[in-house]
């Protein structure tokens, strides 16, 4: 356990300790079934870093875990015996190495082999330190060794590689998109995700927040589709903490806000959200109808309803009631005029933002989904009231758990109909179907879809 500003040990000398917490963190995400979060929070919970060790400790382990195909793809290029298992430790030492130098450019290269150097021998001794050093310095001298499987011959392997993702996933991405777009895709969810977030109207106005980022200097971008949001470049919280703690804004990516925005809740309805906890399109809906109107929000969870609550607290949100209720088994006395549906999912559209999504997701879970999915979907449709407006929506972009979860619907349920979302946007978002589709490669969004789903009146 490493407490102190640095780690000692007799012969073995001095580490840092923030790469010494992201090494803790790796090694307990590999060895553990311990998701990629719940390792972080034990990382920061045995190690005193401040603020800022955290968030550089953060970005470390995000970005070895994003980046692991590619980081062991490269490491086989520079040891002698490529076959050669190492240990799990040493493996994610040189993986935090590798990546300083490849995939960072304010880490001086020095400190970074250096600080490896340094963890190799503390935890393994001097012959491990030589065999770290001598990796680091052959990458720094010959960067250009890696060479990946021609394109052309065996697209799979070579974008698995180079942007390091499952063959799976990437094979789906090609069948689906082409190649093109697929390397457009992959190489924009290895970008550093920012920071997006979104005007409370019970609170303030999106003028008001321009202003205060204004005179806080922070950069920034508007929502090219949702005029309410705002995208920080920098990425960090602190130059906003005071009005996130006021309830004037809520950090949501706008793809997530583009469902709520189709369902399109006006004050006075009476709204239904199943699945809706922690509540970030709960209240998104809230602010949309000013607090008029009522919002039933379903979510299985008591925990995750806990953080519903506390989140229209903070924001003065108090016409929603929350229901601690399997979606499946929710009954109501009256029909809803707006129901949002946004199943659990695979979550392959913020494969960016979640960096172990890639590793912990496997092509049989998107099977389960869609049978979940199609459940709660079909339960959902006898609670809408006639003329009603049902939503759809996933964080996904597979085709199994979108289009075709819909559209075996609507085979069966020939009392709704599929309205377009290019009322709303145009086709950067918008299928010739219909359907709202999102890319993580459209500038200011993650992966998403929706759809607008009609009941006809009786």
């Amino acid at each position: 356990m490493i407490t102190k500003a640095s780690k000692t040990s007799p012969g073995r000398g001095e580490i840092d300790k923030t790469r010494g917490a992201s090494l803790l963190a790796l090694n307990q995400f590999e060895t553990t079934k311990d998701s990629l979060d719940e390792s972080l929070s034990s990382a920061v919970s045995n190690v005193a870093l401040d603020q800022r060790d955290q968030r550089f400790m953060r970005r470390l382990v995000n970005g070895v875990v994003k980046m692991r195909r590619r980081l062991d793809f490269e490491l086989k290029f520079y040891l002698a015996r490529p076959s050669q298992k190492l240990p799990v430790k040493l493996n994610n030492i040189l993986r935090l190495g590798i990546y300083q130098l490849r995939f960072t450019d304010k880490i001086p290269a020095a400190a970074a082999v250096n600080e490896s150097v340094n963890l190799a021998r503390y935890f393994f001794g001097v012959s491990q330190a030589r065999l770290v050093n001598g990796v680091l310095r052959t990458v720094l001298r010959e960067p250009e060794r890696p060479t990946l499987t021609d394109k052309n011959i065996d697209p799979v392997r070579n974008l698995g590689d180079n942007y390091s993702f499952p063959d799976y996933f990437v094979r789906y991405c090609l069948r689906e998109f082409g190649i093109e777009k697929t390397e457009s895709l992959l190489e924009s969810m290895n970008q550093p995700p920012g920071l997006t977030i979104r005007v409370n109207y019970l609170k303030t106005t999106p003028d008001e927040v321009e202003e205060i980022l204004k005179k806080a200097e922070v950069n920034y971008k508007k929502g090219e589709f949702l005029e309410e949001y705002f995208t920080i470049e920098e990425g960090s919280l602190e130059p906003v903490r005071k009005i996130l703690d006021e309830g004037k804004i809520y950090i949501q990516d706008q793809s997530a806000g583009m469902p709520v925005r189709l369902l399109n809740p006006r004050p006075g309805m009476n709204v239904l959200d199943l699945a809706a906890a922690p509540g970030g399109k709960t209240t998104y809906a809230a602010s949309r109808m000013r607090g008029k109107g009522s919002i039933t929000a379903v979510d299985k969870s008591r925990k995750r309803l806990k953080l519903l609550v506390e989140n229209c607290e903070r924001l003065g949100i108090k016409n929603v009631s929350p229901v601690s209720c399997d979606a499946n088994e929710f009954v109501a006395t009256k029909k809803f005029e707006r129901v949002m549906v946004d199943p659990p999912c695979t979550g392959w559209g913020n494969a960016g933002k979640h960096a172990d999504l890639r590793w912990v997701k496997k092509p049989e879970d998107i099977i389960q989904m869609k049978r979940i999915q199609k459940r709660i979907l079909d339960h959902a449709a006898s609670l809408v009231s006639p003329g009603g407006i049902l939503v759809y929506s996933t964080c996904s972009i597979i085709r199994e758990e979108n289009d075709q979860v819909v559209e075996e619907f609507l085979l069966i349920h020939k009392d709704f109909q599929l309205e377009s979302a290019k009322k709303f946007w145009d086709k950067r978002v918008v299928s010739e179907r219909g359907f709202l589709k999102t890319y993580p490669n459209i500038p200011g969004l993650d992966g998403a879809f929706a759809a607008r789903l009609k009941l006809r009146p009786n």
